[in-house]
Parts: structure tokens; C-alpha cells; sequence
């Protein structure tokens, strides 16, 4: 079963010293390629900022763009990862295990029939 891990920091867990995001990021790099080449992990990407982000509103037939994130909160998603694990304790012991600590939000997937497979 496939689910989307999403990486959730705030500004005051993302300002850690050099040495400690190095340290971390080695654990990451580790820990993404372990299960990567498992097979547990399909794909994945860390976001740029949320000072990058642009955000679509409809809003009852009327559209409308603004710059920045799409909800007001102190967390931001950095990052995420596709997962295809056998069911939802798996991909929450994958979550537990995330070096960088924080958040994880644990999303099933829906994996909607295509019209071949009916």
C-alpha cells in the first residue's frame, strides 16, 4: 500500500547549528537510501521555502493566486516521500524513524482505477 510521508518543520526546528544539520543530514541520506533500496521508498523531494510558494484558492467558481504558503501556520511542509509498504504500521514505524525528528503526517494514498483496470 502506498503512502505519502510528509515532512513537517517550523522555523524554530529548522535553526539548528551547522554541525548538527550536517549530522542530521548524514543520518537522512542514510536512512533515505536504506530504504530506498528496499523498495520502500519510491520517491521523494525537499521543498523549497514556503517563501516560494504560490497557492490556487476556488473559492464557489471565483479563482484567485496569492504568493506564499496555502494555510497560515508556524509548520511548514520541507519535504516529502512516496512509500509502498504492506500497511499502515509500517509506514508509521518508517515515520518513527525519521532522523530529523519533527513532524511526519502519514497519508494513504488513493490509488484510483484506471479505466483498463474495471
Amino acid at each position: 500500500m502506498k503512502y505519502l510521508l510528509m515532512f513537517v518543520g517550523t522555523e524554530e526546528t529548522d535553526q539548528r547549528s551547522e554541525a548538527e544539520t550536517a549530522a542530521i543530514s548524514e543520518k537522512i541520506g542514510a536512512w533515505w537510501g536504506e530504504h530506498a533500496q528496499s523498495g520502500k521508498i519510491l520517491s521523494g523531494q525537499q521543498l523549497q521555502g514556503s517563501e516560494t510558494a504560490t497557492t490556487v484558492r476556488h473559492d464557489h467558481g471565483n479563482v484567485s493566486i496569492v504568493d506564499g504558503p496555502f494555510i497560515e501556520a508556524k509548520e511548514q511542509i520541507g519535504g516529502y516521500g512516496l512509500i509502498d509498504v504492506e500497511n499502515l504500521d509500517a509506514a508509521l514505524d518508517l515515520a518513527k524513524s525519521w532522523p530529523w525528528g519533527g513532524v511526519v503526517e502519514v497519508r494513504p494514498v488513493d490509488e484510483m482505477q484506471t479505466a483498463d483496470e474495471q
